[in-house]
């Protein structure tokens, strides 16, 4: 091993220890220390016990997923303009946007909450009945998802919705990186 001839190195300071000097990013700090590991309490075990039921896992899912599409209805229903617009004072499009806001926030609430739940069901059972998490569930929960909502355009676009929710899926998993 060679030794340093900079006096003020951190491998003198440190007693020419590479460990110790790479454990520190300044000069005189003390080096982390390891915690020792903690046992769950048992709440916590009961906690990680409950959610690790798919049933309580797509309810949470579809409620979540309700409220995006409340949201996003809300957001998205504000921004139709009534066709009669010349001709309507101020209060009836006042009116009309407030009902045309409150129709497409319950229709994507409803959208959002069925498609959360199945998404969430699918990936639920596909891992507990692969033993695995990797992106495989991601796949076939995407390709029930998309075959269920497009189910009632026939089997061509049960097809084209599973394909393509399948893909969409698999593109947002990559995206945030969650199986690496």
């Amino acid at each position: 091993m060679a030794s340093n001839d900079n006096p003020g190195s951190e491998s003198n300071i440190n007693g020419g220890d590479a460990a110790a000097s790479s454990s520190t990013s300044k000069v005189g700090e003390t080096p982390t220390q390891i915690q020792p590991f903690r046992m769950p309490t048992i709440e916590e075990v009961r906690a990680q016990e409950v959610w690790n039921n798919c049933a309580v896992r797509s309810v949470a899912s579809g409620v979540m997923g309700g409220g995006l599409g409340l949201f996003m209805g809300l957001f998205l229903g504000a921004l139709d303009n009534p066709i009669m617009q010349d001709e309507m004072s101020g209060r009836q499009q006042f009116i009309y946007t407030a009902k045309q806001m409150g129709r497409r926030s319950w229709s994507s609430c409803k959208a959002f909450a069925i498609m959360g739940l199945v998404f969430s069901a699918a990936e639920c059972v596909a891992e507990k009945a692969r033993a695995k998490h990797d992106t495989t569930n991601t796949v076939v929960a995407g390709c029930v998802t998309g075959g269920a909502m497009s189910a009632k355009g026939g089997p061509k676009a049960a097809c084209f919705g599973c394909a393509g929710f399948a893909a969409f899926s698999v593109l947002i998993e990559k995206f945030l990186d969650r199986h690496t």
